[in-house]
């Protein structure tokens, strides 16, 4: 018996016979073109021949992982017809009067390692996708077939990798788990394996050429490891869990496209908050509703510079086209406080909780607010995307706001870029901007209750002191009489509320939001279902 740790993708249990998968290699030689043209339109035929091959593949996973695993395809055809992609290949064939699989080959591994080379995971990961767009290509030009194992009984897929390409193809009924060598957990295999709710572990250190099929392996997602040649003990520990895993699967999936609704016929929209891109696929797994609250601020923290507006316009588009037309709440840049990045030059501060964050840096430092907003209204264009802002505490913030954003729209338009005004909303976290809440809603389409800060700054009560968790009250009397009046200066401005912190995961206090007449709860993906069932019990 032998056990190996990895990165779980999935937190589900296999047991089952190994299958070790070798990947064919089809070598790309530098050969001399005769004739440019016919290199390129060996290369347009080859694309549209690919493009077939991705529909077929997205039809699949449509049925196998549902819109959201099936839109990665969708994206895949998309980089396909990119017109810059597509140029950079075609001069390369012109200059130097190459071969068209090995401009591909080149061009590929020149945004492969573009992409590697980005400090945000999720971007490190879209590296292998341009790897596979490349591969199938050049398996378009040469007439290599793709590899497509056929397996004769449920088994435990090992590779070195795997594309979602591959994965799709593999008959589901028969794949208990993946373990493979490589791989990013913001892959879009990754995202693939937890849409169709298969256990996965990558960057396993394994020698594929120990295993031989027909091993027994168990692949324990929630530990985060995998087994070989597992004791009978063993076994039947991880049958038993494998029967608890799909029971509590059921459950979960029988509330899967429901409403969030109570038995009275009141609705309330469950929305997700994520923290970084990938997050969005565990919130697609649990069915939210939408992201009520994604945190802009991961692009900032842990670079050494400011992200570009590129940068930024492709992760805010990925989410959205991720998210298939539910709605994206984006949060503008929220750096200060407990997030702190070296490069904004920001002074060491005695309460940083009160002092320079949020829309205040924004406001004073308009350059990099206007990057961002730059970016979020061209991404509105591709899906159903919202911005709020945070920190609020004065009409005026929200008036300068405007003005500015203002200012982005007529710069996007004399450029003649598109973009698409987004819904726009505010943070209500202080008790400031809850006093004055009547005049905010009027300049506002919606808030969006920050109940972390809100606590805190009502409360008198630093949530990052480990000495004060006796006093901090989530549910204190005074900072729910203040959702309350929230809720009502919205709805008589004819506004939606909702409340994206801790304290709408609070099972015991959702009936109480339901009566208040709070229209959306946006809470940690695992939470989602949970609180659909709180509701629908009701």
């Amino acid at each position: 018996m032998r056990r190996l740790s990895g990165k779980s993708v999935y937190k589900g249990i296999a047991l089952g016979p190994a299958v070790v998968l070798k990947k064919n290699e089809y070598p790309v030689q530098r050969i001399k073109a005769a004739d440019a043209d016919t290199e390129i339109l060996r290369l347009k035929k080859a694309a549209e021949r690919t493009a077939v091959k991705l529909q077929q593949l997205y039809k699949k996973a449509l049925k196998e992982a549902g819109e959201a695993g099936a839109a990665l395809f969708k994206v895949y055809q998309m980089i396909l017809e990119d017109k810059d992609y597509l140029d950079v290949i075609q001069n390369m064939i012109r200059r130097e009067m190459v071969n068209a699989e090995y401009a591909v080959f080149v061009t590929g591994a020149q945004y492969s390692e573009m992409f590697a080379g980005m400090e945000e995971e999720y971007m490190k990961a879209r590296a292998a996708d341009m790897k596979d767009i490349s591969d199938r290509l050049i398996r378009s030009l040469t007439g290599y077939e793709e590899n497509e194992p056929v397996f004769t009984e449920p088994s435990i897929i090992l590779a070195e990798d795997l594309s979602p390409g591959e994965t799709v193809q593999m008959d589901k009924e028969k794949i208990l788990g993946f373990v493979t060598v490589h791989g990013s957990v913001n892959s879009h295999t990754a995202i693939l394996a937890r849409m169709m709710n298969i256990p996965a572990l990558l960057g396993v250190p394994v020698d594929l050429d120990a295993i031989h099929t027909g091993m027994k392996v168990v692949v324990d997602g929630l530990k985060g490891e995998v087994i070989f040649e597992p004791t009978e003990e063993i076994c039947i520990q991880a049958r038993e869990r494998i029967h608890e895993e799909k029971e509590k699967l059921l459950l979960l999936k029988s509330l899967r496209g429901k409403e969030s609704i109570t038995s009275g016929g009141r609705k309330i929209r469950i929305y997700a908050n994520i923290g970084s891109v990938g997050d969005v696929e565990y919130a697609l797994e649990n069915d939210a509703e939408g992201i009520g609250l994604f945190r802009s601020e991961f692009l900032y923290l842990g670079r050494t510079d400011f992200p570009t507006e590129e940068e930024q316009f492709a992760v805010y588009r990925q989410v959205v086209q991720r998210m298939a037309g539910k709605k994206v709440v984006i949060r503008t840049l929220d750096i200060g406080a407990d997030k702190m990045a070296d490069y904004f030059n920001l002074e060491r501060e005695d309460n940083p909780a009160m002092g320079f964050r949020g829309i205040r840096i924004c406001l004073k430092q308009p350059k990099i607010f206007k990057t961002q907003l730059r970016a979020l209204l061209r991404a509105a264009v591709f899906g159903n995307l919202s911005v709020m802002y945070p920190m609020i505490t004065s009409v005026w913030e929200v008036k300068r706001i405007n003005e500015i954003v203002e200012e982005v729209r007529k710069e996007l338009e004399e450029e003649q870029i598109p973009y698409k005004m987004p819904e726009q909303g505010i943070m209500i976290e202080t008790p400031a901007a809850v006093m004055i809440s009547d005049e905010l809603a009027a300049l506002t389409d919606f808030f969006s209750i920050g109940t972390n800060d809100l606590t805190q700054y009502t409360l008198a009560i630093d949530r990052q002191n480990e000495r004060l968790d006796d006093f901090f009250d989530t549910r204190h009397k005074a900072v729910i009489r203040m959702i309350h009046m929230v809720v009502e200066n919205a709805h008589r401005a004819g506004k939606w509320v909702g409340i994206c912190g801790e304290l709408g995961a609070d099972t015991g206090m959702t009936e109480t939001f339901v009566n208040m007449g709070v229209d959306e709860l946006s809470v940690a993906p695992s939470m989602v279902l949970k609180l659909r069932k709180t509701v629908r019990e009701m």
